[in-house]
């Protein structure tokens, strides 16, 4: 794994696909995040069943990864619930203001970004962290990656993300 810092650069601005809109994410959205999050992995990744997908978001609105910052943790909505899924979310990034673990950087934190299946490959991960990273008001902020997860380290650092050591 590993963790990626954005230097203090002003931020791209988001371009979001046509049909598609960003909003902050809320308490609400809970359920229906944990659900987008459970679909958008391979199984067992965001939990071993929807509702441990789900616990784990109720977690993250808790506290429990840091405090949630609402503002810059957004979803990415298409069309009617019906249409994209869980109430209309095709895509979610979740940013906490710091993350809780000794062996991250204290800045803001991404600890989690997802695209249901069907919606990828459209630019979502780009406008969501894009549009993110409008919120932290050029702040650094970092996220982990897996080391063999090409396509997200390419879009991390296209949009100027850096390895971070301690």
């Amino acid at each position: 794994m590993l963790t990626l810092v954005r230097p203090n650069l002003p931020p791209p601005a988001p371009v979001l696909p046509a049909g598609y809109r960003l909003r902050p994410c809320s308490a609400d959205d809970v359920e229906p995040l944990g659900r987008r999050y459970f679909d958008s992995y391979d199984p067992g990744v965001a939990g071993a069943t929807v509702d441990e997908a789900i616990a784990d978001i109720r977690a993250a609105f808790a506290g429990e990864y840091g405090e949630l910052w609402p503002a810059a943790s957004l979803v990415a909505t298409s069309g009617e619930a019906g249409e994209a899924g869980e109430g209309g979310i095709a895509a979610a990034v979740q940013v906490v203001r710091r993350a809780p673990w000794p062996d991250t950087p204290d800045c803001p934190f991404v600890i989690e970004l997802f695209t249901a299946p069907g919606h990828r490959r459209r630019g979502l991960a780009r406008a969501l962290l894009t549009g993110a990273l409008a919120v932290t008001d050029r702040r650094e902020v970092a996220l982990r990656v897996a080391a063999d997860n090409g396509p997200a380290l390419a879009l991390y650092r296209e949009l100027g993300f850096r390895d971070w050591r301690p």
